[in-house]
């Protein structure tokens, strides 16, 4: 149960990101993609797998050839793109919130430990992420899933693997800052263990630029994901998703404009609103910011 101080605390963030247009829009957008995710099944008007055949390549409803049940169009094989779109924003936020876990609690717990006990601990820890760091993200992922085998989850445990030196990293440097302060001090003398130090006194005045990193990460995921969608390396046909949506259209782009745009929209309305709620909550939860 929280306590009142942990209320004003957030209640006062909370006013701070009220404040900024661009979070406000971009958490609307966000609820709204949330509400389609969770009524998919009521919203989508068809199947997202439903072919039909005497509809292929239709062109969205408002245009001269297009067809009223069909808002959106359809693809190459008469599958409703609004269907799909709506329930590829299902893989996605799937995909975002997986990612964004894996990497946040395997990176925050060999973050506190590097940045705790230091050492040889710190130095085998920090040198595994600059390994991983030393790769470009994309290829790292493409080799990975190449090994384990193109699939959505191998995607995810790849773009998971690629992000973890970057919590690991911003852990380590704000435990460090941390460890020396007086009440991490005053714990120690009290008789305070190393795991109560660690996770009940350092760890929770580390919590804010790791909930803004997990924000940006989770727009980084849903990109990659896509990527690897596209490539061929993620989720595989007939899955929903909007980078594998992207791939199959890749061919129709100069015949069938709405195969590829309205999928590319959909990742980009959705990375731009995550990064927008990501700038305004990094603002919120710095005093320096509220000060100025």
């Amino acid at each position: 149960m929280s306590t009142p101080l942990e209320q004003s605390h957030w209640h006062i963030t909370w006013n701070y990101f009220k404040t900024s247009r661009g979070g406000m829009i971009g958490l609307a957008f966000l609820v709204i993609l949330l509400l389609a995710v969770i009524f998919a099944d009521f919203i989508a008007p068809f199947d997202p797998a439903l072919q039909n055949r005497q509809a292929l390549l239709l062109p969205p409803a408002w245009t001269e050839a297009g067809h009223l049940p069909y808002l959106l169009g359809t693809d190459a094989v008469g599958r409703d793109i609004l269907s799909r779109l709506i329930y590829g924003a299902r893989y996605s936020i799937f995909i975002g919130c997986v990612v964004v876990s894996l990497s946040v609690i395997i990176g925050t717990l060999l973050g506190v430990i590097a940045g705790y006990y230091q050492g040889w601990v710190d130095t085998v820890i920090m040198r595994i992420m600059d390994i991983i760091l030393a790769f470009p993200s994309l290829l790292l992922a493409l080799g990975m899933v190449a090994v384990l085998g193109p699939s959505l989850i191998n995607a995810m445990y790849a773009i998971a693997l690629t992000m973890l030196p970057h919590f690991v990293r911003l852990t380590r440097a704000n435990v460090m800052g941390e460890k020396n302060r007086d009440y991490v001090i005053a714990s120690r003398v009290a008789g305070a263990g190393n795991l109560r130090l660690m996770f009940k006194t350092i760890l929770p005045n580390c919590m804010a630029p790791l909930i803004v990193q997990a924000t940006l990460s989770f727009s980084n995921a849903i990109l990659d994901a896509a990527a690897l969608g596209f490539l061929g390396m993620g989720a595989q046909p007939p899955t929903p998703e909007w980078g594998a949506m992207l791939a199959e259209a890749r061919e129709f782009i100069t015949r069938a404009w709405w195969v590829v745009t309205f999928p590319g929209l959909a990742i980009l309305l959705t990375v731009l609103s995550i990064n927008l709620v990501g700038d305004a909550l990094r603002d919120a939860l710095d005093p320096r910011m509220r000060r100025s």
